[in-house]
């Protein structure tokens, strides 16, 4: 008789907790923010995009430069090779060996630099969103904002991905 009425009590208990848990859930207000759609609606973004492109201009010039060299002498070698001694030949294709070799190291090396460049200004705008988010959640007493790509289903009007934009396009 005692285990039934432990039993018994625990089984409140428990239903209670569960009970109070859900009561609290149903409580607290959450939102959800698309990343992906705001980093592409911002105009940081698109001004990132341009002053990177302005920054490695010359060196993507010299990378093209190095591309149209490099056609040019494979062109002439194959329309120019069956007039041309063996010692000319060799030297046509030593020269785009070199030039292609250059090609790669340049090129790469723009890449990772670019890469670079890329992710610390990208991490700037993040920092950004990331403040808008807080500010928003907090103005409007948000409990948790949880990202689109974590969500499998949420009401639309659980998005606060526009008012973050808008407040991320006001900013500097």
């Amino acid at each position: 008789m005692n285990k039934v009425i432990k039993t018994m009590v625990m089984g409140v208990a428990a239903s209670g907790i569960l009970l109070a848990n859900s009561i609290m859930a149903a409580e607290q207000k959450i939102a959800v923010v698309n990343f992906q759609e705001i980093m592409s609606k911002i105009p940081q973004t698109a001004a990132l995009m341009q002053s990177l492109e302005a920054e490695f201009k010359d060196d993507k010039a010299i990378i093209t430069q190095l591309e149209k060299d490099i056609k040019y002498y494979r062109e002439k070698l194959k329309r120019d090779g069956s007039l041309m001694s063996v010692k000319e030949k060799e030297e046509l294709e030593v020269k785009i060996k070199s030039l292609f070799q250059e090609y790669q190291v340049k090129g790469k090396a723009l890449q990772q630099k670019a890469t670079q460049r890329q992710n610390q200004e990208t991490n700037k705008i993040i920092a950004l969103v990331r403040k808008a988010v807080d500010n928003i959640a907090a103005k409007q007493d948000y409990d948790l904002v949880l990202s689109q790509q974590a969500v499998v289903y949420s009401k639309p009007n659980a998005s606060i991905t526009d008012l973050v934009v808008e407040h991320v396009s006001k900013l500097k």
